[in-house]
């Protein structure tokens, strides 16, 4: 068992394809690796403390900062497609042949890509305040590279509820966030947070025909979590991936916003260990739903 921790394990690199890959690695060895993959102007940071090493205490946990993003080195493309392809790229570099993912938001989209991609590599996957391809009300016309200008600010604002009980978690989360003191990484530029914006736009644009069918080939079991008030990203749209992937189970906490999991950490991680170790734990295909009404 690693004695590692977010506040402490190192930052580490790995370079493919001329592209320098910041990452850090740590947790409880054997089984498969959980990759997480961040939400927008995220960086290693940004991650909730109680959330990676809730994970690591059962799984090998992989934080990473995609291309241009951050500390790492190489151009932030400017669609999920691309911004797949370099995630990839560093798991291969890391010889991750099968893994579990954690998509938060932006991540979430780069997951599912991740999962059409390559559905050979993929065992699990869990989907953070995200949405489908051309979901409702993911046009993100509000949204802007300044966010994370007030990185406070943005936290409490678009990561919880503006419920007292919300805002006092969000401090919390603040305070875990702020628990590194050493080799902290660097924080994402305009020119990544406009690359970033573009992509997450292009992704929620609505297709002429056939607007989910693409989910149908994610066949991986899927759990996905979303806050009941998430400004960020319409709850709708947690609804819209658990109808239309074929192994899908939701769960929507409370008085919660884009951070629901950070919120409701202890109740999350209990939903996502069990989905995770539990080889008991199976969702029933959508066909067969009507099966168990």
């Amino acid at each position: 068992m690693s004695t590692q921790t977010a506040s402490r394990v190192p930052t580490q690199f790995a370079e493919i394809d001329g592209i320098r890959f910041t990452y850090r690695r740590w947790g409880k060895p054997g089984g498969f690796p959980v990759v997480f993959f961040n939400y927008f102007t995220g960086n290693l940071d940004d991650w909730d403390p109680l959330i990676t090493d809730g994970f690591a205490a059962d799984h090998e946990v992989i934080l990473f900062n995609n291309a241009g993003v951050a500390s790492s080195g190489g151009k932030t493309p400017d669609t999920v497609a691309k911004m797949t392809r370099d995630a990839m790229a560093f798991c291969d570099a890391l010889d991750l042949n099968l893994f579990h993912v954690v998509g938060f938001s932006l991540g979430g989209m780069i997951a599912q890509q991740l999962a059409l991609d390559h559905p050979d590599r993929i065992q699990r996957i869990v989907l953070l305040g995200t949405g489908p391809r051309g979901g409702e009300g993911m046009e993100f016309a509000e949204l802007s590279a300044e966010e994370q200008a007030d990185p406070v600010q943005l936290v409490l604002a678009a990561f919880f509820s503006p419920s007292e009980t919300s805002q006092a978690a969000g401090r919390a989360c603040l305070k875990r966030l702020a628990a590194r003191t050493h080799d902290r990484d660097l924080p994402v530029s305009p020119g990544t947070a406009e690359a970033q914006l573009r992509a997450i736009r292009e992704w929620g644009r609505v297709p002429s025909s056939n607007r989910y069918a693409t989910l149908q080939s994610i066949k991986q079991p899927t759990l996905i979590a979303h806050g009941n008030n998430d400004i960020v990203v319409p709850p709708i749209n947690a609804l819209i991936l658990a109808q239309h992937l074929p192994n899908a189970q939701l769960i929507v906490y409370p008085d919660s916003s884009h951070g629901a999991q950070s919120q409701h950490a202890d109740l999350f991680l209990q939903h996502a260990r069990q989905f995770l170790n539990d080889s008991s734990f199976l969702v029933f295909p959508q066909e067969n739903c009507h099966d168990h009404d």
